[in-house]
């Protein structure tokens, strides 16, 4: 009997062992694909950063379209918003060191704490991605720091992530349209709704409103670039959903399939033959 346990004990460690290195292999896999993503991304800003010219036209008339719709004045608002002290420095930090960081540190919780979500949420994210580039690239964007009635609030605070001219930096500045602050942002509070079940979790519905309010204060986007953005998210939110209702029903069926056959296949062969 004492042989019996130990070997049963030696064997059941192996499998333990091999799920720990898949998972950490795992981690290592999915860290260099979405870095390689992020370089993909890059570059396809780069190869649409010389269209000044008509980045500038699109511009003039997203203006115009936004005037049409009736949607507040952006100058206004950050004219305003430029009034409270310190308002504008807080906005910049914000723009530079959550977007990334924050969207990377909630992929990777994901990753280790909740398998399943990671999976739709990285190809949402994903997707919403190359439809912003194409974007970029087929419909370059001036932001309105750039343009007449807005103040770059990096430039004239010292915080610029850009720099002065639309040369400098080492981001494409006229990728303005979708913008993926606002997307990722939106994305980013449903992944966390759903992969979660606090009371607390809906107040991740202030981390893409108050993205929205950064990008507009620091005159970074317009209301229809972060509107856009949202359009495109919500349908791939939907297309990559694990908790739609016919896969709950799967896996609640598969779940209670497992309960059944469990005991049966722990039975010993003495004790089912048993009459």
């Amino acid at each position: 009997m004492a042989q019996v346990t130990l070997e049963r004990v030696g064997q059941s460690s192996l499998p333990e062992l091999g799920r720990h290195r898949g998972g950490s292999w795992r981690i290592v896999k999915e860290i260099a694909l979405l870095a390689g993503l992020f370089g993909v991304y890059n570059l396809g800003r780069f190869l649409s950063a010389e269209h000044a010219g008509s980045a500038f036209r699109h511009a003039d008339e997203l203006i115009r379209w936004e005037a049409w719709l009736g949607l507040p004045s952006e100058s206004t608002i950050q004219h305003h918003a430029l009034k409270v002290d310190g308002l504008a420095q807080l906005a910049n930090v914000f723009y530079a060191g959550v977007h990334f960081p924050l969207t990377a540190v909630v992929l990777l919780w994901l990753l280790i704490r909740r398998p399943a979500e990671y999976g739709k949420a990285r190809w949402a994210l994903a997707s919403l991605t190359g439809l912003a580039l194409i974007g970029h690239m087929f419909f370059p964007l001036a932001p309105p720091r750039m343009m007449p009635g807005w103040v770059d609030t990096g430039v004239l605070l010292g915080q610029s992530v850009y720099g002065p001219s639309t040369h400098s930096g080492v981001a494409n500045q006229f990728a303005a349209m979708p913008s993926l602050h606002v997307g990722w942002a939106f994305m980013v509070a449903v992944f966390l709704i759903r992969a979660t079940r606090s009371r607390w979790r809906w107040l991740w519905i202030a981390h893409p409103l108050l993205t929205f309010t950064v990008v507009v204060v620091t005159a970074n986007h317009y209301w229809l670039d972060g509107l856009v953005a949202i359009a495109l998210a919500v349908p791939l939110l939907l297309i990559f959903d694990s908790s739609s209702p016919a896969r709950t029903r799967n896996g609640a069926r598969s779940r209670t399939e497992r309960a059944v056959a469990a005991p049966m296949s722990n039975q010993s062969p003495i004790s089912s033959s048993r009459p």
